[in-house]
């Protein structure tokens, strides 16, 4: 390409430039065109001119991770919006003084810009609109990502990015980002923005109020006709709630509803309430007893589970079920190794060991894929056993990955700010080698060796997953999510083929957070990107799978204060008006479950947006509104909803020393 003939002469010539190629966009209604300042103005203003429309600015600010400031672990915007990544705030043991000295030292910069480029006129509206977002040039893209990030959380209905020139590798991943990237230039060799402009000189702010002065934001859109009141949602909700009262006939409905699923998903709100843990059992145990159901697949490791797999079908060393539960071993260990699970999984063990043939024996699997290095130890062993020669493969190709140490973030920091060597090859070389040798193998030992040939090769193609998700965990978009869930839903259906092949049917209980269970595409989630295993097993079992969501008001849970801190017995504040869980309070029965597959008066009352809570393995109630809220719509989220009004904290097995079963849970005033 002779760059020369594709120079831009100045920022409104690159403005131009690009407007041409967003001219079908001059047609839609809800547009809204905002520009990064200060290059992006001049660009902005062009294309505004040309499409016929007003523009404005968004004011963002990149909160970069100390030492590594590429790195964005959120970002705020005008408006007061502002976004955090907690998990990955956790995961590099920041501390709050940390990210409280970024917020303020980027919210001052945030708010002298605000004043010189707004004044007083209105933060525009984005919510429910397609938002062209324009710059001047993109070279790493971390701002513009921050942007996309904070435009998904104000709900924008369709992103477009529009910027005369980038390079093609920040592009690519733009576009996993963004719903479009528009650009004029794509050229190999990059350099800098403003080597593509004969003139790049600076924007001044007096030129951004120049420019912007002239054009005024659209009025918002007009408001959705009011929705329900309170009053008449809770009357519906009310007349529909089906009691839970302890009784043996609680979820008789309940399994009428599910009726010849195949596949059902049982929720919870958090990892760490003993309601959520003992319900899920309970009705698990109804559906293997009853309806046949043979495999219960959990958001667990898979090494780890397949250790109580092992051990509930009577072919494990291990002497009970607290042995069995040992490789529950890393953060968040009460996650599985707590009383409820240890009660289930001892049921199971005499559940399996009084059914009339092997072939009845219900199975338990980890869908997850934390576990990069004890599956490479699994595949490692597993050869050993049987092939010492591609054992040793093996472990020089691993090698790639155990150069990094034992701390697989460590990998994906290194290698994802580009310091280190990826090892994506090797991970799918030995997932090919091993896969190469399935007949072999069975042949050899025979055809009981096909389920531990099934476990090695899910430890292998978990490796090979799990190097992509390490590698792509620090970047700011929703590619990492994606990733783990669209693992997770791919282990459900290799274990489904795998049943069905080994005993002829499969009928699968699944145990996630809600987040994974409940149809992403009916929440704030999926807004921004997001898919989950829901609406991943919706399409992929259509008609044969049932998402069950668990909820509650108030109570106690089992969580840590930050990643790989102790567990602690935590007060769960009562829930924010306004949400789900706030209604399902003032309803006044304590416990009970709602039909949501009936077209009834509750169902349609629940079809607008609400606020959900959501409790992971940490818990801050101090930041709850912003660290555990998001908007969904529940009757599409789910086929049936259990609300368990006041709770309590499941019990690790190892209580830590500020894990207290004796400690009073803390009063709030309603609605806080």
């Amino acid at each position: 390409m002779n760059a020369t003939l594709h120079t831009f002469a100045n920022r409104q010539d690159a403005g131009r430039q690009l407007a041409e190629l967003l001219t079908r966009f001059s047609g839609v209604k809800d547009l809204t065109i905002l520009a990064l300042p200060r290059g992006g103005v001049p660009v902005a203003a062009e294309i505004a001119k040309s499409l016929d429309r007003p523009f404005d600015v968004l004011i963002v600010r990149k909160l970069g991770v100390p030492g590594h400031e590429e790195v964005a672990m959120g970002a705020i915007a005008s408006g007061g919006v502002r976004v955090l990544s907690d998990d990955m705030i956790s995961m590099l043991r920041l501390s709050r003084a940390q990210v409280d000295m970024i917020i303020e030292k980027e919210t001052l910069e945030l708010e002298r810009r605000e004043k010189i480029y707004r004044g007083k006129r209105p933060v525009p509206a984005v919510s429910g609109r397609t938002v062209i977002v324009v710059d001047d040039g993109i070279a790493t893209g971390s701002t513009m990502s921050a942007a996309i990030e904070l435009l998904r959380h104000q709900q924008a209905k369709r992103i477009i990015v529009a910027v005369p020139v980038a390079p093609a590798e920040t592009v690519a991943r733009l576009r996993e980002e963004a719903d479009e990237v528009l650009t004029v230039l794509e050229p190999e060799l990059f350099v800098s923005v403003g080597k593509w402009y004969q003139d790049f000189s600076q924007t001044t702010d007096e030129e951004v109020r120049a420019l912007i002065e002239v054009s005024y934001p659209e009025k918002a859109m007009a408001k959705a006709a009011p929705p329900l009141t309170g009053k008449s949602v809770l009357h519906r909700v009310r007349e529909f709630a089906q009691p839970l009262t302890g009784a043996d006939e609680d979820y008789d409905g309940l399994l009428e509803m599910i009726g010849d699923s195949s596949v059902v998903l049982l929720g919870e709100a958090s990892h760490g309430t003993h309601e959520f843990y003992r319900q899920r059992a309970e009705i698990t145990k109804r559906l293997i007893v009853e309806k046949g159901f043979n495999v219960v697949a959990a958001e667990a490791d898979w090494p780890d589970a397949y250790r109580i797999n092992r051990y509930v079908r009577g072919a494990s060393n291990d002497i009970d079920s607290v042995e069995a539960l040992a490789g529950f071993d890393r953060f968040p260990a009460w996650m599985w190794r707590n009383a409820d699970v240890l009660d289930f999984v001892g049921w199971l063990r005499d559940h399996n060991d009084h059914v009339y043939s092997l072939e009845h024996q219900v199975g338990f699997y980890g869908l997850d894929l934390y576990s990069l290095h004890k599956s490479m130890d699994e595949v490692i062993s597993y050869l050993e056993k049987r092939d010492p020669e591609e054992a040793a493969k093996a472990r020089a190709l691993y090698g790639c990955m155990a150069r990094y140490g034992k701390d697989p973030q460590n990998y994906g920091l290194m290698v994802g700010s580009g310091v280190g060597d990826g090892c994506r090859s090797e991970v799918i070389q030995q997932l090919t080698d091993l896969r190469a040798k399935e007949v072999e193998y069975l042949a050899r030992n025979g055809a009981a060796a096909a389920d531990e040939f099934f476990f090695a090769e899910q430890n292998a193609r978990l490796v090979k997953n799990a190097e992509e998700y390490y590698r792509k965990m620090f970047r700011s978009d929703v590619s990492c999510w994606n990733l783990r869930d669209e693992h997770m839903t791919e282990t459900l259906v290799e274990l489904v083929a795998h049943q069905q092949s080994q005993q002829g049917t499969a009928k699968v209980v699944v145990w996630a957070h809600n987040s994974h269970l409940g149809d992403a595409r009916a929440t704030q989630m999926g807004q921004r990107g997001e898919l989950n295993i829901g609406q991943l097993c919706r399409a992929a079992f259509p008609e044969q799978c049932k998402l069950i969501g668990f909820t509650t008001y108030a109570g106690t849970v089992t969580a840590a204060g930050g990643w790989h801190l102790p567990a602690e017995r935590k007060d769960v504040r009562p829930a924010l008006e306004g949400s789900y869980e706030h209604l399902f309070h003032q309803v006044g029965i304590p416990n009970f479950w709602l039909d949501l597959t009936q077209d009834t008066p509750a169902v349609e009352a629940l079809k607008d947006a609400r606020l959900e809570r959501a409790i992971g393995v940490v818990y801050l109630p101090e930041t709850e509104r912003r660290s555990h809220y998001f908007e969904a719509r529940l009757a599409k989220q789910f086929d049936a909803v259990l609300h368990f009004d006041q709770t309590r904290a499941v019990e690790p097995l190892e209580k830590t020393s500020v894990w207290s079963v004796d400690e009073a849970p803390e009063t709030y005033p309603v609605g806080l």
